[in-house]
């Protein structure tokens, strides 16, 4: 029952998820943040299986690190979805693949403006306007396809992302009550009470 949110908007991405953190029908903790800061302007939400979600999520955050300390430069956002999705690809052909669901995202200090990747557990990459993973995505994409405005606001995302949380908790029938929102733009990642 996890769901994660985000939406590119003019001069920022806006990234929300869930802080439920559940097996089955029994909630273990409601104040997990699934969200991982990879670097000062590139974070990713995670979904799926517990164990894979946080050791393939750490593995990325170290392996992306390890190029900046390597290189003396931060990956770009194109580039780390695209070595994620290889990551990704090179497990599921593996004895032990990862079931885990990403929105990467992050602002390009070099083009300056954001980016906004989906990729799934197979591999899949795709660069979006906005992007839902989860139950809740089959009531917010349809919200976000109508409300989202590439031109917005930093207000007007933060609205059109309310408005999706508030009809996934009036929709779902187990719908989780708090949520992590995370902006990152020129200035890096902050985080934002909705």
């Amino acid at each position: 029952m996890e769901n994660s949110f985000a939406l590119v908007g003019k001069g920022y991405l806006i990234v929300a998820a869930d802080t439920t953190a559940a097996r089955s029908i029994v909630k273990m903790k409601s104040d997990q943040d699934k969200i991982k800061a990879l670097s000062p302007h590139l974070l990713m939400t995670y979904s799926g299986e517990p164990g894979d979600t946080l050791q393939f999520a750490e593995f990325v955050e170290r392996n992306i690190r390890l190029y900046q300390i390597r290189n003396l430069y931060p990956l770009r956002p194109s580039a780390a979805a695209s070595w994620i999705r290889r990551s990704l690809a090179e497990s599921l052909r593996s004895r032990h693949p990862y079931s885990v669901n990403l929105l990467l995202g992050g602002y390009d200090i070099a083009s300056d403006d954001p980016h906004l990747y989906w990729i799934d557990y197979l591999g899949t990459l795709s660069e979006v306007p906005f992007a839902a993973h989860g139950y809740g995505a089959y009531f917010a994409l349809s919200l976000l396809d109508r409300y989202h405005d590439p031109n917005a606001t930093l207000e007007e995302g933060l609205a059109t992302l309310k408005r999706c949380i508030d009809e996934v908790s009036k929709r779902l029938v187990v719908s989780p009550d708090k949520y992590k929102v995370k902006v990152v733009d020129k200035d890096g990642i902050r985080d934002v009470e909705l």
